[in-house]
């Protein structure tokens, strides 16, 4: 999917007017925190109610759902890399991501390795046929690492609904897996987001983003070990007390790990949204960047912790 943005209308700088969660000055804090959570909102309710319908039937219907949210963030990021002055093969790499969620359904994750081992070797044969060998290294890395980052790892949105099957356990639990993860995760954002934006005044690590808050992390972290409660008395009764809290802390760690990452690259890439697709969040990796790391972790902590 290629962006509609240009580098320069994207282009960070200095002159910007101080965002969300920026500390220091608070001039018109309060109008742009009640428009942009209106257009939030507006687009969770349009989103939210198919997303719940999708997810507990299951089956092909949310794979054709994450294999959309997989191809559509892959070309952000390509997007993102080619403004850096590198040509990653989007078409193949977009293909490779969308088939690697394809065959982990099928396959339920078994000889995973075995599919990246096959892409890897495709990708680096394409660039053998590209004219000229400037920055190849660059091309062929960036390629790969959209498929590692954005589709492997989404990949455990597809293996966490079909968990059950592996653990013989009644299919309709991989909802609530799935729920857990987005409760958990979007609840982390949410805190993070509100807490910066009406209290944040340290920044958290301004080399990689200077909107982001110590303030707005602990808000953060909070949220999301309330979120899993929360999950726990409704979606998730299977977690005692102790690892619905355990749970919280780390995911709430690990998501905010997934946001700064994705600060980092599209301060790299001068960008400031991957894309305008969703109204107020951004683009689809904008909105699914911390889930894109919690999620790998709140199914290996299901698989290997609580249904061992």
């Amino acid at each position: 999917m290629e962006s509609t943005h240009t580098k320069n209308e994207n282009a960070v700088s200095d002159s910007e007017p101080v965002s969300h969660n920026e500390p220091g000055q608070r001039t018109d804090r309060k109008g742009f925190l009640y428009s942009s959570v209106f257009l939030r909102v507006a687009a969770s309710v349009v989103f939210i109610p198919c997303f719940i319908v999708i997810t507990n039937t299951g089956g092909y219907h949310y794979l054709l759902l994450i294999m959309l949210l997989v191809a559509v963030a892959m070309g952000e990021f390509y997007t993102m890399m080619e403004f850096k002055g590198t040509r990653p093969y989007k078409a193949i790499g977009i293909l490779c991501g969308v088939a690697l969620s394809y065959y982990v359904f099928l396959a339920d994750g078994m000889y995973s390795n075995l599919f990246l081992t096959l892409a890897v070797l495709t990708l680096m044969g394409m660039e053998l046929t590209r004219r000229g060998t400037n920055l190849a290294v660059y091309h062929i890395s960036v390629t790969i690492l959209g498929v590692i980052y954005v589709a492997f790892l989404g990949s455990h949105l597809v293996l966490l609904r079909e968990l059950p099957l592996a653990l013989n356990l009644d299919y309709n639990m991989g909802a609530s897996f799935v729920f857990l993860a987005f409760i958990i995760t979007w609840a982390g954002d949410t805190g993070a987001y509100i807490v910066g934006s009406t209290l944040g005044k340290h920044r958290l690590i301004p080399r990689v983003s200077e909107k982001k808050t110590k303030e707005g992390s602990v808000g953060g972290l909070l949220f999301s070990v309330v979120a899993a409660l929360i999950a726990r008395a409704t979606v998730a009764p299977y977690l005692d007390l102790w690892h619905a809290l355990f749970l919280g802390f780390l995911a709430g760690i690990v998501g905010q790990l997934g946001d700064l990452f994705e600060s980092m690259i599209k301060r790299d890439a001068a960008v400031k949204n991957t894309s305008d697709l969703l109204p107020g969040h951004g683009g689809v990796l904008d909105r699914f960047d911390s889930l894109l790391f919690t999620s790998p972790v709140i199914y290996y902590f299901l698989k290997f912790v609580i249904f061992k």
